[in-house]
Protein backbone atom coordinates (compact mmCIF):
# COMPACT_ATOMS: atom_id res chain seq x y z
CA UNK A 1 0.00 0.00 0.00
CA UNK A 2 1.58 3.66 -1.16
CA UNK A 3 0.25 6.73 0.94
CA UNK A 4 0.13 9.95 -1.09
CA UNK A 5 1.27 12.65 0.90
CA UNK A 6 -0.85 15.40 0.74
CA UNK A 7 1.86 18.14 1.45
CA UNK A 8 4.23 17.19 -1.30
CA UNK A 9 5.37 19.81 -3.17
CA UNK A 10 6.75 19.23 -6.92
CA UNK A 11 10.53 20.46 -7.88
CA UNK A 12 9.66 23.87 -10.05
CA UNK A 13 12.57 22.24 -12.56
CA UNK A 14 11.76 18.87 -14.05
CA UNK A 15 14.79 16.82 -15.65
CA UNK A 16 14.66 13.78 -18.18
CA UNK A 17 17.94 12.31 -19.62
CA UNK A 18 18.12 10.98 -23.13
CA UNK A 19 21.03 8.93 -24.44
CA UNK A 20 23.14 11.02 -21.87
CA UNK A 21 22.26 13.93 -22.00
CA UNK A 22 19.55 16.29 -19.61
CA UNK A 23 17.04 18.32 -20.37
CA UNK A 24 15.50 20.87 -18.00
CA UNK A 25 12.29 22.73 -17.86
CA UNK A 26 9.69 24.30 -15.81
CA UNK A 27 6.96 22.19 -13.97
CA UNK A 28 3.78 22.59 -16.22
CA UNK A 29 1.29 24.95 -13.69
CA UNK A 30 -0.39 26.49 -15.82
CA UNK A 31 -3.87 28.16 -15.00
CA UNK A 32 -6.31 27.33 -17.25
CA UNK A 33 -9.24 29.83 -15.99
CA UNK A 34 -12.12 32.07 -17.58
CA UNK A 35 -9.28 34.79 -18.08
CA UNK A 36 -7.62 32.35 -20.07
CA UNK A 37 -9.44 32.98 -23.55
CA UNK A 38 -9.76 36.36 -23.15
CA UNK A 39 -7.70 37.66 -26.39
CA UNK A 40 -10.47 36.43 -29.04
CA UNK A 41 -8.62 37.23 -32.48
CA UNK A 42 -11.89 37.10 -34.43
CA UNK A 43 -14.50 39.18 -35.64
CA UNK A 44 -17.32 37.17 -33.53
CA UNK A 45 -16.15 37.87 -29.97
CA UNK A 46 -18.72 35.80 -27.98
CA UNK A 47 -17.79 32.61 -25.94
CA UNK A 48 -20.46 32.13 -23.26
CA UNK A 49 -19.16 30.88 -19.91
CA UNK A 50 -20.57 27.39 -21.03
CA UNK A 51 -18.00 27.33 -24.28
CA UNK A 52 -15.44 28.12 -21.91
CA UNK A 53 -15.66 25.61 -19.52
CA UNK A 54 -15.71 23.00 -22.81
CA UNK A 55 -12.08 24.64 -23.92
CA UNK A 56 -10.96 24.63 -20.78
CA UNK A 57 -11.75 21.03 -20.63
CA UNK A 58 -9.96 20.75 -24.03
CA UNK A 59 -6.64 22.45 -22.34
CA UNK A 60 -6.83 20.08 -19.68
CA UNK A 61 -6.98 17.30 -22.12
CA UNK A 62 -3.97 18.13 -24.26
CA UNK A 63 -2.35 19.02 -21.58
CA UNK A 64 -1.90 15.21 -20.85
CA UNK A 65 -2.20 14.02 -24.39
CA UNK A 66 0.81 13.09 -26.54
CA UNK A 67 1.46 16.22 -29.14
CA UNK A 68 0.41 16.68 -31.44
CA UNK A 69 -3.08 16.90 -30.38
CA UNK A 70 -6.47 18.12 -31.23
CA UNK A 71 -9.53 18.09 -28.73
CA UNK A 72 -13.07 18.52 -29.60
CA UNK A 73 -15.60 19.15 -26.46
CA UNK A 74 -19.30 19.55 -26.08
CA UNK A 75 -21.37 19.90 -23.13
CA UNK A 76 -18.08 19.21 -20.33
CA UNK A 77 -16.90 16.06 -21.92
CA UNK A 78 -13.84 15.32 -24.57
CA UNK A 79 -16.14 13.73 -27.41
CA UNK A 80 -12.79 12.79 -29.86
CA UNK A 81 -9.11 13.41 -29.61
CA UNK A 82 -6.20 13.24 -32.10
CA UNK A 83 -2.92 12.37 -30.08
CA UNK A 84 0.01 11.69 -31.69
CA UNK A 85 0.25 12.45 -35.30
CA UNK A 86 2.83 14.22 -37.92
CA UNK A 87 0.77 16.97 -38.52
CA UNK A 88 -1.96 19.58 -37.13
CA UNK A 89 -4.48 18.47 -39.66
CA UNK A 90 -4.63 14.75 -39.45
CA UNK A 91 -4.90 15.65 -35.68
CA UNK A 92 -8.39 17.62 -36.48
CA UNK A 93 -9.25 14.93 -38.95
CA UNK A 94 -9.09 11.94 -36.69
CA UNK A 95 -10.64 13.73 -33.68
CA UNK A 96 -12.99 14.86 -36.21
CA UNK A 97 -13.76 11.51 -37.12
CA UNK A 98 -14.07 10.57 -33.58
CA UNK A 99 -16.58 13.59 -32.48
CA UNK A 100 -18.70 13.02 -35.64
CA UNK A 101 -18.75 9.11 -34.61
CA UNK A 102 -20.28 10.00 -31.10
CA UNK A 103 -22.61 12.24 -32.42
CA UNK A 104 -23.98 9.92 -34.91
CA UNK A 105 -24.22 7.27 -32.12
CA UNK A 106 -27.20 9.46 -30.45
CA UNK A 107 -29.16 9.59 -33.47
CA UNK A 108 -32.55 8.03 -34.06
CA UNK A 109 -31.51 5.34 -36.23
CA UNK A 110 -29.01 3.93 -33.96
CA UNK A 111 -30.86 4.85 -30.81
CA UNK A 112 -33.94 2.56 -32.31
CA UNK A 113 -31.47 -0.48 -33.56
CA UNK A 114 -33.11 -3.32 -31.61
CA UNK A 115 -30.35 -5.64 -30.66
CA UNK A 116 -30.86 -9.45 -29.56
CA UNK A 117 -30.85 -10.01 -26.13
CA UNK A 118 -28.00 -12.24 -26.36
CA UNK A 119 -25.69 -9.52 -27.69
CA UNK A 120 -23.20 -7.65 -24.74
CA UNK A 121 -22.19 -4.72 -24.30
CA UNK A 122 -19.12 -4.67 -26.40
CA UNK A 123 -20.52 -6.92 -29.27
CA UNK A 124 -23.07 -4.18 -29.56
CA UNK A 125 -20.47 -1.28 -29.58
CA UNK A 126 -18.64 -3.14 -32.43
CA UNK A 127 -21.44 -3.38 -34.45
CA UNK A 128 -22.48 0.32 -34.27
CA UNK A 129 -19.42 1.43 -35.14
CA UNK A 130 -19.94 -0.75 -38.45
CA UNK A 131 -23.39 0.44 -38.84
CA UNK A 132 -22.28 3.84 -39.01
CA UNK A 133 -19.40 3.32 -40.89
CA UNK A 134 -18.40 1.86 -44.83
CA UNK A 135 -18.34 -1.70 -43.72
CA UNK A 136 -21.92 -1.55 -42.91
CA UNK A 137 -22.90 -4.14 -45.02
CA UNK A 138 -20.72 -6.41 -42.67
CA UNK A 139 -23.68 -6.04 -39.97
CA UNK A 140 -26.73 -5.94 -42.43
CA UNK A 141 -25.88 -8.60 -45.11
CA UNK A 142 -28.63 -11.97 -45.12
CA UNK A 143 -26.90 -13.80 -42.65
CA UNK A 144 -25.41 -11.73 -40.47
CA UNK A 145 -28.19 -9.29 -39.46
CA UNK A 146 -30.06 -12.49 -38.23
CA UNK A 147 -26.85 -12.98 -35.20
CA UNK A 148 -27.19 -9.28 -34.11
CA UNK A 149 -30.87 -7.53 -34.44
CA UNK A 150 -34.26 -9.10 -33.72
CA UNK A 151 -35.01 -6.49 -36.81
CA UNK A 152 -32.97 -6.17 -39.75
CA UNK A 153 -32.15 -2.41 -39.74
CA UNK A 154 -32.15 -0.13 -42.92
CA UNK A 155 -29.26 1.36 -44.06
CA UNK A 156 -27.94 4.47 -42.58
CA UNK A 157 -27.45 6.38 -45.86
CA UNK A 158 -24.84 8.82 -46.45
CA UNK A 159 -26.95 11.44 -46.94
CA UNK A 160 -29.00 10.47 -43.43
CA UNK A 161 -25.59 11.03 -42.13
CA UNK A 162 -24.26 14.48 -43.24
CA UNK A 163 -27.91 15.45 -42.40
CA UNK A 164 -28.10 14.36 -38.61
CA UNK A 165 -23.69 15.51 -38.42
CA UNK A 166 -25.55 19.25 -39.41
CA UNK A 167 -27.46 19.28 -36.45
CA UNK A 168 -24.65 19.47 -33.86
CA UNK A 169 -23.60 22.35 -33.10
CA UNK A 170 -21.70 24.71 -30.64
CA UNK A 171 -18.66 22.30 -30.48
CA UNK A 172 -15.42 23.62 -28.80
CA UNK A 173 -12.19 22.73 -30.35
CA UNK A 174 -8.44 23.45 -28.58
CA UNK A 175 -5.25 22.53 -30.36
CA UNK A 176 -1.57 22.39 -28.25
CA UNK A 177 0.17 24.14 -30.84
CA UNK A 178 -0.93 26.68 -33.44
CA UNK A 179 -2.83 25.82 -36.54
CA UNK A 180 -0.49 26.42 -39.22
CA UNK A 181 -3.15 26.86 -42.06
CA UNK A 182 -6.71 26.94 -42.62
CA UNK A 183 -8.17 23.89 -43.64
CA UNK A 184 -8.03 22.77 -39.79
CA UNK A 185 -10.64 25.04 -39.37
CA UNK A 186 -12.92 24.01 -42.53
CA UNK A 187 -12.62 20.29 -41.04
CA UNK A 188 -13.23 21.23 -37.53
CA UNK A 189 -16.49 23.26 -39.05
CA UNK A 190 -17.89 20.07 -40.80
CA UNK A 191 -18.14 18.56 -37.22
CA UNK A 192 -19.78 21.52 -35.80
CA UNK A 193 -17.04 23.35 -34.28
CA UNK A 194 -18.48 26.95 -33.00
CA UNK A 195 -14.75 28.13 -30.43
CA UNK A 196 -11.33 27.44 -31.09
CA UNK A 197 -8.91 27.91 -28.61
CA UNK A 198 -5.45 27.58 -29.64
CA UNK A 199 -1.69 29.13 -29.34
CA UNK A 200 -1.34 31.10 -32.56
CA UNK A 201 1.97 32.61 -33.86
CA UNK A 202 1.47 30.70 -37.17
CA UNK A 203 2.82 33.04 -40.25
CA UNK A 204 -0.17 32.33 -41.73
CA UNK A 205 -2.79 33.94 -38.75
CA UNK A 206 -4.34 36.07 -40.98
CA UNK A 207 -5.80 33.24 -42.88
CA UNK A 208 -6.71 31.03 -40.04
CA UNK A 209 -8.59 33.84 -38.79
CA UNK A 210 -10.24 34.63 -41.80
CA UNK A 211 -11.17 31.14 -42.42
CA UNK A 212 -12.90 31.53 -38.69
CA UNK A 213 -14.87 34.57 -39.61
CA UNK A 214 -16.07 32.94 -42.56
CA UNK A 215 -17.56 30.23 -40.77
CA UNK A 216 -18.56 32.65 -37.70
CA UNK A 217 -16.71 30.81 -35.36
CA UNK A 218 -14.58 32.08 -32.25
CA UNK A 219 -11.76 31.20 -31.65
CA UNK A 220 -9.04 32.55 -28.71
CA UNK A 221 -5.43 32.75 -28.95
CA UNK A 222 -4.25 31.48 -25.56
CA UNK A 223 -0.11 32.34 -26.53
CA UNK A 224 0.47 28.66 -24.93
CA UNK A 225 1.21 25.52 -26.37
CA UNK A 226 0.42 22.46 -24.57
CA UNK A 227 2.61 20.47 -25.90
CA UNK A 228 3.79 16.58 -23.91
CA UNK A 229 6.43 14.27 -25.31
Amino acid sequence: MIEIDPNYVPAPIEHKEVFGITFEQGRNELVIDEHFFDNIVTENKEIPDSAKMDLAISMITLKYTQSNSVCYVKGGQAIGIGAGQQSRIHCTRLAGSKADNWWLRQSPQVLGLQFLDKIGRADRDNAIDLYIGEDYMDVLADGAWENIFKVKPEVFTREEKRAWLDKNTDVALGSDAFFPFGDNVERAHKSGVKYIAQPGGSIRDDHVIATCNKYGIAMAFTGIRLFHH
